[in-house]
């Protein structure tokens, strides 16, 4: 592998499943060390690490991101664990479906409270310790329907949007302190995210054809450039958003 994060400390959040668990798996054959958050999935979790171990310091972190209090404290203990987060991926995040005259306030609340909030929030805990060592590279995961809106998913695609103004902003205040602040946007992904959508296969075809490259992503093909960001080769890319969606939606 060309990238060599040796010697970097990388979190990634709901790192147990999906694009977080191809981003841990690919962080940790680029000679990083990682930590990273699950919720539910313990077992996912556990083998992970298991698996892993053998070739990097890793180590899980049971994280509820829709109860938001007690975040900092975790990041504080992963800091202690490793001695300082070099990299940081708010990858973790739920997509579910409403329309919009039907979505409740507690509905609304949640998706924003961990898709957007909790970025915010394990993003405020390690700017202390990236602007100490005058090195951070984080890296947003949002999606295109936070660049064009996405029916029937109104208060998700407002979430990302979020999180892309969210980097912009931090990538003009953070940038000074050698802290780069970037966002992935992928279209649609392979995951137990959209495993409704795709176990239904007219649906599932009809996606694919519309995609420029006819393929649908793999968590694979987004955890390639996440990796790009974090790495020396990125080191002048700041405030960007970078589609990952195989020509699917073109813009940005």
């Amino acid at each position: 592998m060309m990238i060599n994060l040796n010697r970097k400390i990388v979190l990634i959040t709901g790192g147990s499943k999906g694009i977080g668990e191809a981003c841990v798996r690919l962080f940790a054959k680029a000679n990083s060390q990682v930590a990273f958050t699950y919720n539910s999935a313990a077992t996912s979790a556990a083998k992970l690490v298991n698996e892993l171990t053998s070739i990097t310091k890793i180590k899980s972190y049971k994280i509820n991101i829709n109860e938001s209090y007690g975040i900092e404290e975790k990041v504080n203990q992963i800091i202690s664990d490793f001695g300082k987060i070099d990299i940081l991926v708010n990858n973790a995040g739920i997509w579910k479906f409403g329309k919009s005259e039907s979505i409740s306030i507690e509905e609304w609340e949640e998706t924003i409270r961990i898709n957007l909030t909790g970025t915010f929030i394990f993003t405020k805990a390690v700017i202390p310790i990236m602007k100490k060592n005058h090195f951070g590279r984080i890296i947003n995961i949002s999606s295109t329907a936070g660049q064009r809106g996405e029916p029937f998913h109104s208060h998700y695609a407002a979430s990302k949007g979020g999180v892309i103004s969210f980097t912009k902003s931090l990538a003009a205040e953070l940038g000074e302190f050698n802290i780069n602040v970037n966002c992935v946007a992928p279209g649609w992904v392979i995951s137990d995210m959209t495993k409704e959508v795709f176990d239904n296969v007219n649906e599932r075809e009809e996606i694919r054809k519309n995609i420029p490259i006819k393929k649908i992503a793999t968590p694979d093909d987004i955890a390639g450039p996440v990796l790009f960001l974090a790495s020396e080769l990125a080191n002048y890319i700041n405030g960007e958003i970078l589609n990952v969606n195989g020509g699917s939606v073109l813009c940005g």
